[in-house]
């Protein structure tokens, strides 16, 4: 006599199985919507014409015109003052340095403009005074700048 097989069962699945299915799931839907997000993105860019185009944003110019602004509005003395006058004075300074380069990368009329605010720079945290080079170098580029 043989000895009597069980009917075939179909596998239960396990929760393994079950949570690998879940992933998968929540991955393919996450790539989905990147993808799309891109697209939508990428339509609205195309939609909403040349960022050059823009008035007095994203050109060279505009990143020097925005770099005088700042330096325009800095003062040396106020480098050291406690509180939110030393503090506007440091960023007035350092934004002034970060978009005269900006502007020189994008075009070379602005690379003394950027230069010359770069060596007003570095001889200051040589220092840590705006000594008379570096005042001297501050006087050119405002000078620059009133040609601009």
């Amino acid at each position: 006599m043989q000895p009597q097989q069980s009917p075939t069962s179909a596998p239960v699945p396990t929760s393994r199985e079950e949570h690998g299915t879940r992933t998968r799931t929540a991955v393919l839907c996450l790539v989905a919507g990147l993808v799309l997000g891109a697209a939508g993105m990428g339509a609205a860019w195309a939609v909403s014409g040349d960022s050059d185009a823009s008035p007095g944003g994203g050109t060279p110019a505009a990143d020097a015109h925005a770099a005088c602004e700042a330096l325009d509005g800095f003062d040396p003395a106020k480098y050291i003052a406690k509180g939110s006058a030393g503090e506007v004075a440091i960023n007035r300074y350092a934004a002034a340095g970060a978009l005269s380069a900006s502007a020189a990368a994008g075009d070379a009329a602005y690379k003394e403009l950027a230069q010359t605010i770069r060596r007003s720079q570095d001889r200051h945290s040589q220092l840590f005074e705006f000594d008379a080079t570096a005042k001297k170098d501050l006087d050119r580029a405002r000078e620059i700048c009133r040609g601009l």
